[in-house]
C-alpha cells in the first residue's frame, strides 16, 4: 500500500486502469472541458455556501476498516470551530444512509439529524441505492423507501438537501463507496429522483432540494454513454425534478491520480467544466441547475501524502471553485471529510479528514476554517479559537458525547 500510495494512485486507481472503456457513443471527438484554469476568465456569482462531512466513516475499495468511533462531543467542539458566523448557513452533509440498514438506519440518522438541526446546522442527506442482496433490482421497493424518507426527514425544516444514490456512473469495482456496483443503479437514481421531489412537493416541503451527484470521472465512452441513459430513462419528468447536481472529485487522489504543482487547480476547473458543459446537456440538464461540490478532499499518509500537501491541494481546490463558481453556476461546497477514518491504517482511503481520528487537528484545518471565514460571509464578533487551543483547554463537555451546548439559530 505504502508503494501504491507513493505513485498517488493506491489500489482504487489500479483496478480501474484495468477495466474496458465503456459502451462507445457516435461523436466526432469527445467533450474534455477545460483543461487549464488560465484559459478560463472568472465570472462573478453568489458567495458559497459551506459545509462539510462530519463523520470519519468512508466508502472504500479494499478490505473493510472498522472506524474509530466518533465522539459527538468533539465533533461538535470543531464543528463550532469552522463556523462561518451568525447569518451564514454552515451544512452538516450525513453520508451513508444505505437503504440496507432498514428501519434502524432510519432511526439512526433521524437522530443525528435532529442533533444537528437542534443546534442550527444545515442537513444534506446522501441517501445510498447500496441495497440487500434481497433487495437488489428492486427498483419499486427502493421507491418506497426513498420516500418515506423524504415523509419523515423533510417535516424537518433544517433538512435542506437529499442527494438520491450515490456515483452510479462510476466503474462496478466499490460496492462500499458507490452504488454502480448494484444491479438497477441507474433506474433507481432516475425513479428516486423523481419521486423524492413529488413527495417533497405534495407535502410542501418547500426546502427540501432534490438532487443527484457524480463522480469525476470515467472514460469519455462510459461517461457519454451513461448520461444518454440517464436522459432516456428519465426525460423531463426528471429534468423537472432535478433541483442541483452534486460533484464528487478529488484531483490528486481518483482522478487523475496525481497532480503537478498548479494542478489541482486546473482539476477542480475540467471537473467542473466538463460536468456543466459535456455531460449535463446530454441529459437535457440545463444551465440553470446549479452544481454543488458535494465531495473534494485530499486523503493524508505521512509521510507519502502529507499534511502539508492537503494544504496546497485544498487551497487550490477551493479556490478554484470560489473563482469560477459564476461560469459554472455552483452554489455550494462540501469539504470530505471532518475526521479520519483510522489514522493509523495504511490505506490512504481512510484518512481522508481534516482532524486524526483522536481529533487532533492537522494543519488543514484552521486553513479551511479560513476559507470558510474568507469566501462565504465574514464573522462579525470575537475572534474564534483556533481548534488546537480550544482542544488544549478541553471542551465544554470533555468530549464525552452529551449535548449539552444551547440551541443556536441562524439567519
Amino acid at each position: 500500500m505504502r508503494a501504491l500510495a507513493a505513485t498517488g494512485c493506491g489500489l482504487a486507481i489500479a483496478a480501474v486502469a484495468a477495466l474496458p472503456a465503456g459502451p462507445a457513443v457516435a461523436q466526432e471527438a469527445p467533450c474534455l472541458g477545460e483543461t487549464e484554469a488560465a484559459n478560463v476568465a472568472a465570472v462573478p456569482g453568489p458567495r458559497l455556501r459551506f459545509g462539510i462531512n462530519p463523520a470519519g466513516t468512508a466508502g472504500a475499495l479494499g478490505p473493510p476498516v472498522e472506524p474509530v468511533p466518533d465522539s459527538p462531543g468533539r465533533t461538535r467542539e470543531a464543528l463550532e470551530l469552522l463556523e462561518p458566523g451568525p447569518g451564514a448557513p454552515f451544512y452538516v452533509r450525513l453520508n451513508r444512509f444505505l437503504w440496507s440498514l432498514g428501519p434502524p438506519g432510519i432511526r439512526h440518522y433521524m437522530k443525528l439529524t435532529r442533533r444537528y438541526a437542534r443546534r442550527g446546522y444545515l442537513v444534506e442527506l446522501q441517501l445510498r441505492y447500496h441495497p440487500r442482496p434481497e433487495q437488489e433490482g428492486d427498483v419499486d421497493a427502493w421507491v418506497r423507501f426513498v420516500r418515506r424518507v423524504v415523509r419523515k426527514f423533510g417535516a424537518i425544516p433544517n433538512v435542506r438537501a437529499l442527494q438520491v444514490t450515490n456515483e452510479v456512473n462510476f466503474y462496478p469495482i466499490a460496492p462500499d463507496a458507490s452504488d454502480s456496483f448494484y444491479a438497477g443503479a441507474r433506474e433507481a437514481l432516475v425513479r428516486g429522483v423523481i419521486a423524492a421531489k413529488r413527495k417533497a412537493r405534495r407535502l410542501g416541503h418547500e426546502q427540501l432540494k432534490i438532487g443527484f451527484n457524480w463522480a469525476y470521472r470515467t472514460d469519455p465512452a462510459r461517461e457519454q454513454a451513461f448520461w444518454a441513459e440517464v436522459g432516456a430513462l428519465g426525460g423531463e419528468r426528471f429534468v423537472n425534478a432535478v433541483d442541483w447536481v452534486g460533484l464528487d472529485a478529488y484531483p490528486g487522489t481518483i482522478f487523475p491520480p496525481v497532480e503537478a504543482p498548479g494542478g489541482y487547480r486546473d482539476g477542480m476547473v475540467n471537473a467542473l467544466s466538463v460536468l456543466r458543459e459535456c455531460y449535463l446537456p446530454i441529459a437535457g440538464i440545463g444551465p440553470a441547475v446549479p452544481i454543488k461540490v458535494e465531495e473534494n478532499g485530499y486523503p493524508t499518509l505521512e509521510p507519502i501524502r502529507s499534511y502539508a500537501e492537503q494544504v496546497v491541494a485544498m487551497r487550490e481546490m477551493v479556490g478554484a471553485v470560489d473563482e469560477f463558481r459564476g461560469n459554472y453556476n455552483v452554489t455550494d461546497y462540501r469539504w470530505f471529510d471532518l475526521r479520519d477514518h483510522r489514522t493509523s491504517s495504511l490505506n490512504f482511503q481512510q484518512q481522508y479528514g481534516i482532524l486524526r481520528d483522536d481529533y487532533t487537528p492537522k494543519p488543514a484545518f484552521d486553513v479551511y476554517a479560513g476559507l470558510v471565514d474568507k469566501l462565504s460571509r465574514r464573522r462579525r464578533g470575537p475572534r474564534r479559537l483556533s481548534v488546537a487551543t480550544r482542544f488544549q483547554r478541553g471542551g465544554d463537555d470533555g468530549g464525552s458525547g452529551q449535548d449539552t451546548g444551547p440551541d443556536r439559530r441562524r439567519g
